[in-house]
């Protein structure tokens, strides 16, 4: 790799396997600080959308940077024999019963085998549970004939990305890397700490390095489901759990701020717990806290329903039949990204009702079953806000009164709901 002293040393040649909302930003870094990079995807109509410099993803670095980074994108596995440093960022999902699913990752790890370049750096950017890079990783190398150390390098560089956050992205968000060991340690913080523009913290092990991304995003399941938990609970005593939040975070210690809401999604609070409460399994440790969580959290959309349908029985409507607008179906606001989204789970539920369900969200709008906000909102009898979408905050409880939309209920607590009330509009938020 390039270093400071000598500008003539030639960088090493990268390939990035996976081209989602991880691995193209990260593709897109490495091609801007000089390395010669190559994108392994297996979706041929993502893949002309990269050659052509236009992002599948709607994403302000991507939008800024792909089209001048160079970057091409290809489908043959035979691409990984270039590279000297191989960065795997593909999916790490659950299945529908929230088992951990490790066929993508071994996927990947068969197709580096068979293409393996002497002397390889392999990373691991996807998100595992402790124990992977050593008991399913390491083993296909083995069988293949490859000593971890010798012929190739083995580390665990755990994602952080924050969709749609203005200030944190890849470049500036601090990352750990764990290897086998120091031979691969040195390389893998050499290469980090020519990309990214923060702190590149090396961990006393692979298993640590696993350990961290499951840690984080456990710590947000819990402490989420911790106030979605106190929202069912102080709607009950009439206590506004936004307020109550508000009111302990001015203890400028020992408390951290988390808020209540319709659902958990995105690609990893959701689903990374899972990686950890079945890898303990394994050894004898059952995490009945994370479990708890879980269950909290996964309770939120039929939770939301249920606010729905307690309101619609003060006006003497009944859930079946009634034109119910879902607001949003991106899981986060103002991206597009369904992994994990708690709308689905809301629309599903509803529909178990007999609802009629009518959906809009600007960032999908093939999926949405109407065509803009305007539409959505002359169609429905009342609403349930899933998304905090710019478009949808900026919502007046004057044209709802006037569209005679009964009843809101907002998932995500960013209306203003004494303004509503004023209107005549019924308005429930999550423990509000």
């Amino acid at each position: 790799m390039q270093s400071k002293n000598n500008k003539n040393e030639k960088k090493n040649e990268v390939c990035v396997i996976g081209l989602g909302y991880v691995g193209l930003p990260l593709a897109v870094r490495c091609a801007l600080k000089g390395y010669k990079v190559y994108g392994l995807e297996k979706d041929e109509k993502k893949n002309r959308k990269i050659n052509f410099g236009k992002s599948p993803i709607k994403e302000k670095f991507l939008d800024d940077n792909l089209s001048r980074s160079g970057l091409k994108a290809y489908s043959d596995n035979k691409i990984i024999r270039k590279a000297d440093i191989v960065i795997v960022c593909v999916p790490t999902p659950v299945d529908k019963n929230f088992f951990p699913d490790l066929e993508p990752i071994k996927k990947t790890a068969q197709a580096i085998s068979e293409n393996l370049k002497k002397g390889q750096l392999i990373v691991i950017e996807s998100t595992i549970n402790p124990g992977v890079c050593e008991e399913v990783i390491e083993p296909i190398f083995r069988e293949a004939g490859y000593i971890v150390g010798k012929d190739y390098y083995l580390a665990h560089c755990p994602e952080r990305i924050n969709p749609g956050d203005p200030k944190w992205n890849i470049t500036n968000i601090p990352r750990v890397i764990g290897s086998f060991n120091k031979k691969g340690l040195t390389p893998a913080l050499k290469f980090y700490r020519s990309i990214i523009d923060a702190e590149i913290y090396p961990m006393n092990s692979i298993r640590e390095a696993e350990a961290v991304k499951i840690v984080e995003n456990s710590f947000r399941d819990i402490n989420i489901a911790f106030v979605n938990e106190l929202a069912k609970s102080f709607d009950k005593m009439g206590i506004d759990t936004k307020d109550v939040i508000k009111g302990a975070s001015t203890k400028p210690f020992a408390f951290m701020p988390h808020w209540p809401g319709c659902g958990v999604g995105g690609h990893c609070i959701p689903v990374d717990p899972y990686y950890l409460i079945e890898r303990a399994k394994l050894s004898g440790f059952d995490h009945e806290f994370l479990k708890i969580a879980r269950k909290v959290n996964n309770s939120m959309p039929a939770y939301t329903v249920e606010l729905m349908q307690d309101a619609l029985n003060k006006v003497k409507l009944p859930l079946k039949g009634t034109n119910v607008g879902v607001l949003g179906l991106s899981y986060k606001a103002n991206v597009d990204d369904l992994r994990e989204t708690p709308s689905l789970k809301i629309i599903e539920r509803l529909e178990e009702h007999e609802a009629k369900v009518l959906s809009f969200d600007p960032y999908f709008p093939k999926m949405s079953s109407v065509n803009n906000l305007e539409a959505l909102l002359r169609k429905s009898e009342a609403l349930i806000l899933a998304t905090d979408h710019n478009e949808f905050k900026e919502i007046k409880p004057e044209k709802l009164k006037k569209l005679k939309i009964k009843v809101i209920i907002d998932g995500k607590n960013c209306l203003d709901g004494e303004k509503m009330k004023k209107f005549g509009i019924i308005y429930k938020g999550i423990g509000r």
